[in-house]
């Protein structure tokens, strides 16, 4: 076996190395203690994964489309508002249907106003029923132009709730779940 060589290296922070390993500096061994000790550590909460732009950007779109729909609902003709409701089954789709449609013949322009921000609002922030929507467009307009404003309103939707996801969504998964994103990552690769 050879004989160990003495090599002598310093860096910045004090580490020394020498023959038989490495020998950590006073100053580099308090860095270690203080990375390590629990009130160097910041909570979940303190660590909040959005800059203030992002999360304001968020926030604002929220209220933006919230907003747009109390004043589209708000400035429409009186109507028996205990009758309307997201339609779940077929047969509610149909009674909707019933109701909605003399309203539809009366006022086009503020119908098909609400009717697009309500589905585009639905499939933004992924709310079950888009496709009960997507029929009543059939129903009340016909199939050509239900057709049209469906790919439309279902475009704008999902458009709007890729780039809302992609601004609020990837930071928020890396903050909430990293041990899982980093093994899908993994996963991923191989």
């Amino acid at each position: 076996m050879a004989a160990p060589r003495s090599i002598a290296v310093v860096e910045s922070g004090g580490l020394t190395v020498s023959s038989g390993g490495s020998r950590m500096g006073m100053r580099d061994e308090e860095k270690a203690k203080e990375d390590d000790s629990p009130s160097s550590k910041k909570s979940k909460f303190e660590r909040f994964p959005f800059s203030r732009w992002e999360f304001a950007a968020a926030i604002s779109v929220f209220f933006v489309f919230s907003t747009g729909l109390f004043c589209i609902y708000w400035t429409m003709p009186a109507a028996e508002y205990g009758k309307l409701k997201i339609p779940r089954t077929v047969s509610d789709l149909r009674l909707l249907k019933e109701h909605l449609g003399t309203y539809a013949k009366d006022h086009p322009a503020q119908f098909i106003l609400g009717y697009c921000s309500t589905y585009i609002f639905m499939q933004t922030f992924m709310i079950p029923g888009t496709i009960f929507m997507s029929l009543l467009a059939g129903a009340l307009f016909g199939v050509i132009r239900g057709l049209f404003l469906v790919v439309f309103n279902a475009t704008a939707g999902a458009s709007s709730c890729f780039f809302l996801s992609k601004l609020i969504g990837r930071p928020l998964v890396s903050w909430l779940w990293p041990e899982k994103l980093r093994f899908f990552q993994g996963e991923v690769i191989e």
